[in-house]
């Protein structure tokens, strides 16, 4: 039971030390939101997705993205 619990607790550490600031690729995004690649392009296309291309390709700010899944639910 003492190792469920510290597990439990090592893996809310790890949830509440995510950084949301950190930046994702496109891939990352699909498999973080469960959407395919083109929602995701047509999201950022209309301007309901923000994402940043300075690099050259689309790059998602892990905060922006759960504002996004946020504000669509709702």
């Amino acid at each position: 039971m003492r190792e469920v619990i510290n597990k439990l607790n090592e893996i809310l550490t790890h949830i509440n030390n995510t950084n949301t600031s950190r930046y994702i690729d496109i891939s990352e995004c699909s498999k973080f939101c469960g959407l395919s690649k083109s929602t995701i392009r047509r999201n950022v296309k209309s301007k309901t997705l923000q994402a940043s291309k300075v690099t050259g390709k689309l790059l998602f700010r892990v905060s922006d993205v759960e504002e996004w899944l946020t504000r669509d639910i709702s």
